[in-house]
């Protein structure tokens, strides 16, 4: 008698194959997670998190409302201003890392949003810092943790994972926690979250081309983060993410660096 991991692997395969001429023809988005899955990977990277607090040390929120407020404000704008696919499905959340040496932010499957204080402090205006959040928000939107982790892991591990297997659901939020930190994208994955960033703030006041300033930025450090060497050349993706705001012809320009120094100076 055939089991239901048969079963699921018919139906897993259905997803990826039948009749989508769309994700055949682009490898990097073949995906095997449903989105309510991607949400529940979500929550268990979160409490993964969570229970490590030496490593995550999460910003409290009490005696620290004001900046929340004023993070969780440039994320909301970003998310609701009506480009990301699923603004409505995710339970988007914003959370700060309090750790000055990392300049970093990320975001996990179904919308948890993490930015480290290194990178606030890091940044000079408000347009680069969301144009950082609207690249994280997008590796989310377009689901590139999962599409990667159907292809790392293959379709019968994750067949027994999203059947209810607790242990193998445990240990895909055991990778991801070590990189959304453990799982490198690719250069297309990255290319097109820079895309994506600007799209999202092109429909706001704000600078689209906002996440080139951060690149400027880690072209002046002498050393740059050892995630950054994975990613595509930073010359190359200022001249990107500036041509793809002329290309959508993107007329907001304000970078609110009066505001930005004001609270990042709360940290």
């Amino acid at each position: 008698m055939r089991g239901k991991g048969f079963l699921v692997i018919i139906s897993i395969t259905t997803l990826l194959f039948g009749g989508c001429k769309s994700l055949l023809s682009d490898a990097n988005h073949l995906n095997a997670f449903t989105i309510e899955q991607d949400k529940e990977l979500g929550d268990q990277v979160a409490g993964e998190i969570a229970s490590k607090p030496s490593e995550y040390p999460i910003l409290p929120e009490k005696g620290n409302e004001k900046i929340y407020g004023y993070i969780r404000g440039l994320t909301n704008s970003i998310i609701q201003g009506g480009s990301v696919k699923y603004s409505s499905q995710f339970n988007w959340e914003t959370h700060i890392i309090k750790d000055d040496k990392t300049l970093n932010a990320f975001c996990t499957p179904g919308g948890k949003i993490y930015v480290y204080t290194g990178l606030i402090k890091f940044l000079d205006s408000e347009d680069e810092l969301m144009g950082v959040l609207g690249h994280e928000i997008a590796h989310a939107d377009c689901r590139h943790s999962t599409a990667q982790l159907t292809k790392q892991y293959g379709i019968a591990f994750l067949a027994d994972a999203l059947l209810g297997n607790k242990a193998a659901l445990n240990q895909i939020a055991k990778t991801l926690v070590g990189g959304v930190a453990g799982l490198s994208f690719s250069r297309v994955n990255e290319s097109e979250a820079d895309s994506k960033s600007v799209q999202y703030l092109c429909s706001t006041s704000m600078n689209a081309a906002g996440a080139a300033g951060f690149f400027k930025k880690m072209e002046g450090q002498k050393q740059p983060p050892t995630w950054l060497s994975t990613h595509p050349n930073p010359t190359n993706r200022i001249a990107n993410i500036e041509k793809k705001a002329q290309e959508l012809n993107c007329s907001g320009s304000q970078t609110n660096i009066a505001t930005y120094t004001k609270m990042k100076a709360l940290l």
